[in-house]
């Protein structure tokens, strides 16, 4: 698919379009609190790390988010269990305490439905490089959201992640894209995003009963819910795989 991939810095027309895209991510998830507070910082903030894709007719089909940040400083750069939440919290603290930045992150990159399966994905991933290049950056990471995994959610995540085919290359569709672009994985984020709420709250983002003790297998969760019944809340608790891309 012909795409112009820009910043949000040289398209700052695009702020609004961006966010008109056709997704499917699960309401759940829209209820994670660290995206949900943080998430449109990066456009306000950070427009130099959003990247935009128009087709032909100057429409918007993707966009891709990522977050500078101070990983070396850091453990010595060992990426956290913490995940795409402990990211997005270390990225803002780090802006607002002016600290040096070493390392950028990626946190999404959505797709419209009229332009899945054409390869735009892989085409962001590597506009996404490329910009942390350009930028003086020598190494993007990323806790990946395995596309395919909510297909089976009881599956423990640590075999999950390193599955393979037989020509080597990841099992799941996402994970895959990371590899072909140069990304190696590195280890599971096993708390990268947590989102809990009220039963009532959860029936109404799942339409699920949610009316037993335990785990809830949900469309689109990556492992099940947690509920206690009794106490009225569930909590979900997302792995995600970090891929360590070395420019």
């Amino acid at each position: 698919m012909n795409l112009k991939i820009t910043t949000l810095a040289e398209r700052p027309d695009l702020a609004t379009p961006l966010w008109n895209l056709a997704e499917d991510w699960p309401e759940f998830i829209l209820h994670d609190p660290v995206g949900w507070s943080l998430i449109g910082r990066i456009v306000a903030d950070l427009p130099e790390y959003v990247l935009v894709a128009t087709d032909e007719d100057d429409k918007v089909v993707a966009r891709a988010f990522s977050v500078p940040l101070a990983l070396r400083a850091r453990a010595g750069g060992e990426l956290p269990d913490g995940g795409w939440d402990q990211v997005l919290l270390w990225a803002f603290s780090d802006l607002r305490h002016g600290k040096e930045t070493d390392t950028v992150s990626a946190i999404e990159i959505t797709v419209d439905e009229t332009a899945r399966g054409k390869g735009v994905s892989g085409q962001m991933l590597a506009a996404m490089r490329e910009n942390a290049r350009a930028r003086g950056f020598s190494e993007v990471v990323a806790p990946v959201r395995p596309n395919a995994k909510h297909r089976e959610p009881a599956a423990p995540i640590d075999e999950y992640a390193y599955r393979t085919r037989e020509d080597g290359l990841p099992h799941d569709p996402w994970l895959r894209v990371h590899v072909r672009a140069g990304g190696v994985i590195e280890k599971v984020a096993h708390a990268s995003m947590t989102v809990s709420g009220s039963t009532a709250q959860w029936r109404e983002w799942t339409g699920l009963p949610f009316d037993t003790e335990g785990e809830v297998e949900v469309p689109g969760a990556l492992v099940p819910v947690h509920c206690e019944l009794a106490r009225g809340y569930g909590v979900y608790v997302e792995p995600n795989v970090w891929v360590r891309h070395v420019l």
